[in-house]
């Protein structure tokens, strides 16, 4: 047989199967994601003409102010902005997030080894996960959890425990029981205040016992610190990093997409520990070569002089919030008022609980009432019984979904 006929045979033969494509593990251990089944229908009703109130998100609706953004265009049009970045971010601007920690919360950060830019704070937060993280390690997460906290330590290689954070004594004294009963003891814990989805808050004392508990039983803390500067009623989030002997153990993940109207552009940072940042930084160097550099310009003027706008957008959001929690409960919701966050974290109505899932409520709401919302159970078992409400429709739309959420629910009562 001629090298061209054993080919020809070797192709044919070759066709014959189907050509199969082999997922990774980490990939195929993952579940679907949460909100897919929401989105999907959100998506369908919209190309159908249906005026859907999209409270599922916390995607921030409005602008940053003219002044970042007319920075942005001058800096995009500067020639030397157009390189590869910095992966660790430019110095500028590292500077002027360790000049925020200083004035806002009396922090001392060394820009060169203690602050790093990320790509947005999730980015940052996955990144640090394979820094720190492998086959055999545990991390202690909260419950109910963001969904990044569990599955960025998993795709790591890592195992999860998930503690409930409805009460913040509870909540340490659960870490020490953990720590003193597991071996190997947890290598990790993620805290996340003003939490999400839950809203739950804390003060300044709670992470002083979080250092003092990490350097008891050895654990690394990565804070996430997301809503930093979305607070209520003259409450004032307290960074980790303050409490003294935090930046020993752990380290603190920001970003500017929430306050400062900045999701799209993706501009976060995390300060702290330098070895986790440099292990960090090791990551990010095989990962990508930094933000562009005009972004990180605007950003820049962003932090040194919009911060009174950022705490209008507070007031905005305080606003959307009290609007939101006094309708539902003029329709018979039970819902706290939270003090920092985009979100509301409402139960539902107990004759609805026993009535079906809260993803089907949830899926119930936007069939039938055209508002999105998402299901507590998309952050875990602990969730199950809420839904999340983001804070991002303007006074009168969320006034417009309460009463199309109390008539939906009134005529199947």
């Amino acid at each position: 047989m001629s090298n061209s006929n054993a080919m020809t045979k070797h192709v044919s033969a070759s066709a014959s199967a189907p050509f199969q494509i082999r997922l990774a593990d980490r990939v195929n251990r993952l579940p679907p994601y949460m909100f897919g089944r929401i989105n999907a229908l959100l998506y369908k009703k919209r190309r159908a003409g249906h005026d859907v109130i999209d409270l599922g998100m916390g995607n921030p609706s409005d602008p940053p102010t003219a002044q970042v953004i007319d920075k942005l265009t001058e800096a995009a049009r500067d020639e030397r902005n157009h390189g590869y970045a910095d992966s660790k971010g430019i110095l500028n601007l590292r500077r002027e997030v360790a000049s925020k920690y200083l004035t806002r919360y009396g922090v001392r950060l060394d820009p060169e080894t203690e602050v790093m830019v990320c790509l947005g704070s999730k980015e940052g937060f996955s990144h640090m996960c394979l820094a720190l993280m492998g086959p055999g390690d545990t991390a202690i997460i909260p419950a109910p959890f963001f969904p990044v906290h569990m599955y960025a330590v998993a795709l790591a290689g890592g195992n999860v425990i998930a503690l409930d954070v409805g009460d913040s004594e509870k909540f340490l004294d659960n870490i020490a029981y953990t720590c003193e009963r597991l071996y190997p003891r947890p290598k990790l814990l993620i805290v996340n205040y003003p939490h999400n989805p839950s809203t739950v808050t804390v003060g300044p004392e709670f992470f002083v016992e979080i250092v003092r508990l990490a350097k008891r039983y050895g654990f690394m803390v990565i804070s996430d610190f997301a809503y930093a500067d979305v607070a209520f009623d003259g409450y004032r989030p307290p960074s980790f990093l303050a409490a003294p002997g935090a930046i020993d153990v752990g380290v603190e993940f920001t970003t500017m997409s929430k306050g400062y109207n900045m999701a799209g552009w993706r501009v976060g940072y995390c300060c702290g520990n330098p070895e986790m940042i440099r292990g960090l930084g090791v990551i990010k160097g095989y990962y990508d070569y930094g933000m562009f550099q005009a972004i990180q310009v605007a950003a820049i003027v962003a932090l040194r002089h919009t911060e009174a706008a950022v705490e209008q957008q507070s007031q905005h959001y305080q606003s959307r919030r009290d609007v939101l929690i006094e309708g539902l409960r003029r329709i018979g919701w039970s819902v706290s008022t939270p003090k920092a966050g985009m979100f509301v974290w409402a139960k539902i109505p107990d004759h609805w609980c026993q009535a079906m899932s809260t993803m089907e409520f949830g899926m119930y709401l936007l069939e039938n009432a055209d508002v999105a919302v998402s299901p507590g159970s998309g952050f875990g078992p602990a969730g199950e019984g809420y839904v999340r409400m983001a804070l991002v429709e303007n006074e009168s739309r969320l006034r417009q979904a309460v009463r199309q959420i109390g008539r939906c629910l009134q005529r199947e009562a």
